[in-house]
């Protein structure tokens, strides 16, 4: 097997992966996709060709600021278009509000601690909530999906087994 094959079948595995997501981030998505590919993408070109008619390119510095946006640009329509193409639009209460599920903030204390932390569970492109996001596919997320107030779920952390509490879920 050649080198990186392995790395390559892993990548594609991931790209068939479900995206669920609140209508909210669902409709910022598509719409930051549709004004990067449209208007972003001639922005790009404008300054671009801006940047050419400078002059000598292996010394134009705007013209390198301007590809390496590109490069970061093309790179986030090709992330939105995976997720777009991926996505499952959670509404609330799709899965009842007594089980820890996608679009949901879970309330949880970790056990020997008496503090409580809240987190939202769901994409990271839920970003911009008042709570941290929890990944639904991370060690944490997996066991407390379906838990209900009350229940204890134990999960491996680098740092060994750890247990935390379910105290209170809101829709």
């Amino acid at each position: 097997m050649r080198p990186g094959a392995a790395r390559s079948a892993a990548s594609i595995g991931r790209v068939s992966e479900v995206h669920e997501l609140s209508r909210a981030a669902y409709d910022r998505l598509q719409a930051e996709f549709e004004d990067l590919t449209t208007r972003g993408r001639v922005d790009i070109a404008r300054r671009i060709e801006a940047a050419r008619e400078l002059g000598d390119l292996s010394e134009n510095g705007d013209y390198h600021a301007a590809k390496e946006e590109q490069g970061k640009m093309e790179g986030r329509i090709g992330r939105l278009s995976v997720i777009l193409k991926n996505a499952k639009v959670v509404e609330e209460g799709e899965a009842g509000s007594d089980q820890v599920r996608v679009g949901c903030v879970v309330s949880v204390r970790y056990e020997g601690d008496t503090d409580i932390e809240k987190y939202l569970v769901g994409s990271i492109e839920e970003r911009g909530t008042e709570h941290p996001v929890m990944s639904p596919g991370s060690p944490l997320g997996q066991a407390l999906l379906g838990a209900k107030p009350g229940d204890v779920v134990s999960y491996q952390a680098p740092g060994g087994q750890l247990r935390v509490e379910v105290v209170g879920i809101d829709a």
